[in-house]
């Protein structure tokens, strides 16, 4: 299960979007999960349908990549999915059995908030596998350089995030050895009721986060033997520049909000 995260993930190859401007990446997918709240029908799914599919062909990464990342949230998809069947009410009842009741509007929503929520985790997956982490903390810190009037600390925590994102997919793999090196003992992870897989998964947690701790040290001690001290006086070897297809990409975005705005998708 947690090899098949692809949330921080870089995937290197040459494509258009990974030759975008990491800022106007960050605002594409800022835009598309404001979008993605902002429709509510059918035509309006189709459309996001229709960009996640459009910049998954431009970025040049494979669809089982993308697709990979939603099974690791598939339980809350799931969960997502029923508490909306039999909670939501509203229309014909279509099925009815002692305390539960599915009634068209609830299906409806249903459906429609796990295709949501699948449309925002491989629209924000994409996002990661198309931008180099140096990139994104560029794109994050460029983007929150007009709050430095407020002594806001853009580089810090555009560096605290990047490094969040990239050790997601780290700790991954970890866990994943973990368990595999625990199974090889003899722990059993598979068999048994949902409390008892959930409790068998706390041997698990507890090595992981020592070895979290263990690498955030790590990783304290080299950017401090590499003589880091923040953002200030920090040059930048690549000079962020938009280019023609940064702005069509905006555009395109904010034409999509626009439409799901004022025409009712």
């Amino acid at each position: 299960m947690f090899k098949n995260i692809t949330l921080g993930q870089y995937y290197p190859t040459d494509s258009v979007l990974h030759r975008m401007d990491p800022r106007f990446k960050i605002l594409v997918a800022i835009s598309f999960i404001v979008l993605a709240f902002l429709v509510n029908t059918l035509w309006g799914y189709a459309m996001l349908f229709a960009l996640l599919i459009t910049a998954i062909a431009l970025s040049r990464v494979p669809v089982r990549v993308v697709i990979r990342g939603l099974r690791p949230l598939m339980f809350i998809i799931i969960f997502t999915f029923v508490l909306n069947v039999f909670l939501t009410r509203g229309g014909a009842v279509l099925w009815h059995w002692w305390i539960f009741t599915v009634t068209e509007t609830g299906l409806r929503t249903a459906v429609l908030m796990a295709v949501r929520l699948c449309l925002l985790v491989a629209g924000t997956s994409l996002l990661t596998l198309t931008t180099a982490p140096l990139m994104l903390t560029e794109g994050l810190e460029a983007l929150m350089r007009p709050l430095a009037v407020l002594r806001f600390p853009a580089h810090e925590l555009a560096m605290m995030m990047t490094i969040a994102l990239r050790f997601i997919p780290t700790l991954a793999e970890e866990a994943d050895r973990i368990r595999m090196a625990q199974a090889a003992r003899g722990a059993d992870f598979d068999t048994g009721g949902p409390i008892k897989r959930a409790m068998s998964l706390v041997p698990l947690l507890v090595p992981l986060f020592v070895s979290a701790f263990r690498r955030a040290e790590e990783l304290a001690t080299a950017m401090e033997a590499r003589c880091y001290h923040g953002g200030e006086g920090r040059t930048r070897l690549k000079v962020l520049k938009a280019g023609l297809r940064d702005y069509a990409a905006l555009l395109m975005i904010a034409a999509a909000i626009a439409a799901a705005t004022v025409g009712g998708l």
